[in-house]
């Protein structure tokens, strides 16, 4: 029976192909979309899941109160693992990492940078590293051991057979390679890691890892499978006090499934992260289905009028009702598996640029049993929902009505077909406006005051430039300045413990006069060489700079307006004030204009900048350029000089310009995706708009015959059909309103710095999709204006 369906099915799509095709695209479009947003939402939910023992594993964060509010961070004092390991029961294995180094590996003339980490040997157990040479026992069996990813082994060697060779990291200390593992798959924490050592290594280089108060490195947990995470969180909490009255960190756990989706914490709470993200496209990507299957409804009702007399034929001929609801199901299931096939096809081919859009690698995975069901799902769901309303509508006509050519449908049926349509336009506008005040919030955040000046600021790696056998950096650093300026393309030089746009040190233990003393200020702290200010092109607001011989400047500051209005509401008066930290007065000798760091979406933190002469503290040397340079001129000089001064380090730099853009990835990718998608939903939904024009011009044919021969004319005649498809869309758009508006709100508030919603962003819309509604419907209505009104009026 069922292969009769699909035969019968077959022979009417063959007949309309035309019309098939137009339908099946809009399914295929539909679904292919679909795919690519449940793809990238697949690898979000199971990142981190290649991890076996995941559902024991978290990262110890640490709340720290401030003025009354709470800040959430992931630094941890030196002594917290070793302490709590013992003291704290349930804990398995804990293990401490600093934040991850970029590091020179030299072997014989061959120099390549390389991202790695220094832990104990426990975090190879932990997460699962699989050994291509060597074990888990024996990694760090020596001080200057290193295990390596299979990726970096072939990099440098071009081969895994390397267990015993030696590298030299950053010109100075050789590493002995013991172990090489294979590279993790790229939804996982540590993917980028391509070397691991010994973190005694940097316990052996930092002495402040033995105090109780600094807080700066991380720490990950493995529970026993018994423990009870309540438990453990109860203990630890209070721990670190306990240990130090003075310390500030109230430590907790974060499971593994919450370090990608649900890493935002505020004021103490976590406050979702990407998850909001992954939830909308998942939302979008439901939508699209839904919209999609909405056209087919419509483009299927649409094309009812010449098969009535089929269904009344069969009917009379005693073909039951559930017969032809089956028939009609199953070649909307044909369809709709056909639009399936066709829409692999287009998520094969577009799956590499959409991989560039969201910088993953997805696969398609036909052969992966969650894919291929769903797949099979998809078909079976689309096909059943879509196909629903034609069959019982179409299965639903009385015989002698259609055999005698009287009216087939009621109002209740033309009340549903245009709601359908009403959905799909009020989705779609609703879309396109988030898709512009997303784009609005974006800029405008990128055209804020910044309070400096990003353009022609090159940033390059401390360590390119250091000792090599010359000396200290510090020593040789207006050496290398001057040698810079010498180049002519070169206005300015200094060395930053932070990027442009990033300040990772803060500390609240500085006090000055008038300060309340139960008052708890978080400061940020950068070090820097003198030229700093002019280099990054900041605004003095009141004083100076650090002077050029900067040892006359060794207990100076420069604050920011922020801190300065903190101290005294007058900037000139704070120039002069000394502030005291750990028993050492600074005096304040200038006042800087507020610029961003950190979050470019929310206010400016205090902060201060220490004089670093000796460049102890620095780790990043920025360069501006002279105005209007050929940058790979200008580039070439640079490189010359820093060659002389160390030729076997890479030269590598990033334009501030450039690292200011990667703070915006997460809101481009919505945009990008959402913009995407909102046209897509637009095309998909103008099918349908297609699709229901194309009915009503076939149901009211013989009235449009019956109106030209009493003379009205093809534009009368076009805007008699054009006006109610016009009016259904006016109504979408003011549906559509307070929907996007609602969702905006919301995504609006994480942010501190934002855009002012605008009556523009939904007139935009609006209009736009008038102008669409009327090209599309212009078609069909031209059309039907355009028959000759002779065979439409003729008796049949």
């Amino acid at each position: 029976m069922f292969r009769n369906y699909f035969k019968t099915a077959w022979r009417n799509l063959w007949k309309n192909r035309t019309f098939s095709l137009l339908n099946i695209s809009g399914l295929a479009v539909g679904i292919s979309c679909a795919a690519l947003i449940f793809l990238w939402v697949e690898d979000e939910y199971t990142y981190n899941d290649y991890f076996t023992n995941r559902d024991h594993l978290y990262q110890v964060m640490d709340n720290q109160v401030y003025d009354g509010k709470t800040y959430t961070f992931a630094s941890l004092p030196g002594p917290f693992a070793k302490a709590a390991k013992e003291e704290i029961p349930g804990i398995k294995n804990i293990v401490r990492t600093n934040w991850g180094n970029r590091a020179l590996f030299n072997y014989q003339e061959k120099g390549v940078y390389a991202n790695g980490m220094y832990t104990d040997s426990a975090f190879l157990k932990m997460f699962n590293y699989e050994f291509i040479q060597g074990n888990a026992a024996n990694a760090f069996s020596q001080l200057y051991s290193l295990v390596v990813t299979e990726s970096m082994a072939k990099k440098i060697f071009n081969s895994t057979d390397v267990i015993g060779r030696q590298l030299k990291m950053e010109n100075q200390q050789d590493y002995t390679i013991t172990a090489v593992v294979k590279d993790m798959p790229l939804n996982t924490r540590f993917a980028r890691q391509e070397w691991l050592a010994p973190f005694e290594i940097f316990e052996k280089q930092n002495n402040w890892l033995t105090s109780w108060g600094n807080n700066g490195i991380q720490n990950f947990i493995e529970l026993e499978p018994t423990a009870n995470e309540a438990a453990v969180n109860s203990k630890m909490y209070g721990f670190i006090k306990a240990k130090d009255k003075d310390a500030s960190a109230m430590p907790f756990l974060l499971a593994v499934k919450d370090w990608r989706l649900r890493s935002n914490f505020v004021d103490g709470k976590q406050s979702g992260g990407k998850i909001k993200i992954v939830k909308l496209f998942t939302i979008i990507a439901w939508i699209i289905l839904i919209i999609a299957c909405i056209n087919f409804m419509n483009l299927s009702t649409a094309k009812s009028g010449p098969r009535a007399k089929e269904v009344g034929v069969r009917k009379v001929m005693g073909s039951a009702k559930s017969m032809l609801v089956w028939q009609f199901i199953c070649e909307a299931i044909l369809m709709a598996f056909i639009g399936v096939v066709i829409a692999v096809g287009i998520v094969a081919l577009l799956l590499p640029a959409f991989n560039l859009l969201v910088e993953k690698q997805l696969s398609l995975g036909l052969l992966q049993p969650a894919h291929f069901i769903s797949l099979v799902v998809i078909g079976l769901l689309c096909g059943f929902i879509a196909g629903s309303y034609p069959a019982f509508y179409l299965s639903s006509f009385q015989p002698l009505a259609v055999l005698k050519g009287l009216k087939l449908q009621g109002n209740g049926a033309g009340f549903i077909r245009k709601g359908l349509v009403i959905t799909q336009f009020v989705i779609s506008v609703a879309l396109i406006i988030c898709t512009i005040i997303i784009y609005e919030q974006v800029m405008h955040t990128k055209n804020r005051e910044l309070g400096m000046n990003k353009d022609n600021l090159v940033m390059l790696n401390q360590q390119i430039i250091s000792t090599s056998g010359k000396g200290d950096i510090g020593s040789h650093f207006e050496n290398i300045k001057n040698d810079l300026v010498q180049t002519g393309v070169v206005e300015q030089a200094a060395l930053s413990s932070s990027g442009a746009f990033s300040v990772g040190s803060n500390s609240s233990s500085f006090n000055w006069k008038g300060k309340e003393a139960t008052k708890d200020v978080l400061i940020s702290m950068n070090w820097v060489t003198p030229g700093y200010i002019n280099t990054m092109g900041m605004q003095l607001l009141a004083g100076r700079d650090f002077h050029q011989d900067g040892f006359a400047d060794s207990n100076t500051v420069i604050i920011n307006e922020t801190l300065a209005k903190m101290i005294t509401p007058k900037q000139s008066a704070v120039v002069g004030t000394q502030i005291e930290r750990d028993s050492t007065n600074f005096e304040v000798v200038g006042v800087i204009k507020d610029y961003v760091y950190n979050n470019v979406y929310g206010g400016v933190a205090p902060l201060i900048i220490f004089n670093d002469k000796k460049a102890a503290n620095t780790s990043n040397l920025l360069i501006r350029f002279k105005p209007r340079q050929d940058y790979k001129t200008a580039l070439a000089k640079v490189e010359s000089v820093i060659k002389t001064y160390n030729p076997t380090y890479p030269f590598e730099y990033e334009f501030a310009s450039d690292s200011f853009k990667e703070l915006f990835i997460n809101e481009n990718l919505i945009g990008k995706l959402a913009g995407l998608f909102a046209v897509l939903a637009i095309f998909i939904s103008c099918l349908g708009l297609f699709g229901l024009s194309a009915y009503t011009a076939e149901r009211r044919v013989k009235e449009i015959g019956i109106r030209k021969v009493l003379g009205a004319s093809v534009q009368s005649l076009g805007s008699l059909l054009s006006k109610e498809f016009v009016r259904l869309v006016g109504i979408s758009c003011l549906l559509a309103f307070p929907l996007a508006w609602y969702f905006m709100h919301k995504w609006l508030l994480d942010y501190e710095y934002r855009i002012t919603i605008s009556w523009w962003m939904f007139v935009l819309p609006a209009v736009m999709a008038m102008l669409i509604t009327i090209i599309t419907v212009s078609f069909q209505a031209a059309k039907a204006a355009l028959m000759n009104p002779v065979k439409s009026l003729r008796s049949e």
